[in-house]
């Protein structure tokens, strides 16, 4: 058995400028972070030496591998040439469509997890950019670059997507009390389950035709700059405030990113005690982010007290390889 453990991601600031529509013209980035929530994957011989397992949400057992009705699973298999003889599991801390880049850590993982399956080595860019490949451009998702590359690399970093298509991993190296009090300073609660992700992400994707949404993005992608200065500075207030502007720009950029039940809920957050906050992910729901004084917290959990807080630490290592033992 072989069992592979990829983080799950938070971002901070920028997100949407790793959409190819934007980075071809302009230089896009994030600040985003790994965190201690996880996929893992599982991989073993299967009985039926002419058949394939996957299990995940569902139970799948096929012979032709362009038969296996999930997505990534079925062109990862296809990437490998996986004839048969293989099973596979998954296992998450956090369900999908929560806004933590779920999906991309999956792809990450189960590539980690073939490759060592097939006794080649890879390394987190080449896990990254193939992840990129089944998503964006095999499997035609309106996604963009971040999550695969904060899953495989893990860490603090600002990602760089440049308009030659290539991608700038650059860690942030804070110091430790700084670092600590960050951590400390970010709640997380879930209000639910998004409606229509992929509706939102779409709608995204077509709007950056238009020139102003282009321009609400390059100011998104300044944020990047100024949230990484906050952060070595160890000016936490600001790191809340700028979360709070990213959240006003980020709302004009889909119609459906923030609805009115949202809205109330982080207005409602603000006069509690959140400097700033941001929804997780494309936006319609999954986890509400809040900067937040540990002095005030208190109240601001009183008035989230209907919603799930996530507890979570960050998270320094990408996709790694926890278990290898017998067939």
């Amino acid at each position: 058995m072989i069992i592979t453990k990829t983080p799950f991601r938070m971002s901070f600031v920028g997100g949407g400028s790793d959409l190819k529509e934007f980075y071809k013209h302009f230089q896009g980035a994030v600040l985003s972070t790994s965190i201690n929530k996880y996929m893992y994957i599982s991989s073993h011989k299967f009985f039926d030496e002419d058949k394939i397992r996957a299990k995940y949400s569902q139970t799948e057992t096929v012979k032709n591998i362009n038969n296996m009705q999930h997505p990534i699973i079925r062109e990862v298999l296809k990437k490998f040439k996986v004839k048969g003889a293989l099973e596979i599991s998954s296992n998450a801390d956090i369900p999908a469509g929560a806004g933590l880049g779920s999906s991309s850590s999956f792809a990450v993982g189960l590539l980690h997890n073939l490759y060592t399956v097939f006794g080649k080595f890879v390394t987190p860019r080449q896990l990254a950019e193939e992840a990129c490949e089944i998503e964006i451009r095999k499997l035609r998702e309106p996604i963009g670059k971040q999550d695969q590359y904060a899953a495989a690399f893990g860490g603090l970093n600002v990602i760089k997507f440049n308009t030659s298509g290539t991608v700038s991993v650059e860690p942030i190296h804070l110091r430790k009390d700084i670092y600590k009090m960050l951590q400390k300073n970010l709640l997380a609660f879930y209000i639910g389950s998004p409606r229509n992700t992929r509706d939102i992400l779409s709608e995204q994707k077509s709007n950056l035709l238009n020139r102003d949404k282009i321009d609400v993005l390059k100011r998104m992608v300044e944020l990047v700059w100024k949230l990484r200065e906050a952060l070595y500075e160890g000016n936490l207030d600001e790191f809340g405030k700028i979360l709070h502007e990213n959240w006003l720009l980020k709302c004009t950029l889909a119609s459906k990113i923030a609805n009115p039940e949202i809205q109330g809920i982080y207005e409602r957050a603000l006069k509690k005690g959140a400097i700033g906050g941001k929804l997780l992910g494309a936006g319609g729901g999954g986890f509400l982010l809040f900067y937040c004084d540990s002095r005030r917290q208190k109240n601001l959990r009183d008035a989230m007290s209907g919603y799930r807080e996530m507890k979570f630490e960050f998270e320094n290592e990408g996709s790694k390889l926890i278990y290898v033992g017998d067939e």
